[in-house]
This record gives C-alpha cells, structure tokens and sequence, in this order.
C-alpha cells in the first residue's frame, strides 16, 4: 500500500465537481465506516470522505494512489453533504497529515 500519512507539502487541490453517497448498515458498518462520499473531478475519483459512529475505528486521513482518505465523525455528514449540494467551488486536498475540503471565497450575505 503506497500510503502518505504525513507532509508538509499540499498534495493537490482538485475542484470536486461530482460525489455519490453510500451508507453501510449492521452494528459495525464497513471498514471501519459508516458511510462514505466519494468526490470527483470529472470521472476521476480525488477524495473519499468516510464517517464514523462514537466506538466505531477512527482511521488517520491518508492518501493512497493519488486518492485522499479523510475521516470525520457521522455528526458532520448532514454539514459536509449541505456544502456539496449548495456551494462552488469546491476543493479537496491533503497537507499536514489530514485531509481538507473546503470551498473557495464567497461574499457575505449571499443568502444561502
């Protein structure tokens, strides 16, 4: 597994112009996870975005053939999902050991 945990240099900073979601059911989900957000560009996949439930395995973020792992707890999956529907741009990338998504610069007060 060619995994790069921690760095000091951003690794890239794609737009994510597309996701799709999954859910895992059973008591321990899958993988560790509860659901995942896969994000794109275009038909290439940059990040997967995984949740997890209180008890359940928290990963580091990591990246593994050019793809970011990044881990947050199931109660941002509403907030990370809300982002995605609602604004653009939108980037993802990996620097100092965790992985980043965020949006570009917005004006106040745009009523969203």
């Amino acid at each position: 597994m060619n995994r790069v945990s921690t760095t000091n240099k951003i690794l890239k900073m794609p737009n994510v112009t597309n996701y799709h979601v999954l859910f895992y059911g059973s008591p321990d989900g899958y993988q560790t996870n509860r659901a995942q957000i896969a994000l794109y560009n275009g038909a290439s996949t940059v990040a997967f975005v995984r949740f997890n439930d209180p008890g359940m395995v928290f990963e580091n973020d990591y990246v593994d053939g050019g793809i970011i792992r990044m881990h947050l707890p199931s109660t941002m999956f509403q907030n990370v999902l809300d982002v995605l529907r609602n604004e653009n741009p939108i980037t993802v990338y990996f620097a100092s050991g965790r992985g980043f998504l965020g949006t570009g610069v917005e004006p106040v007060g745009e009523g969203e």
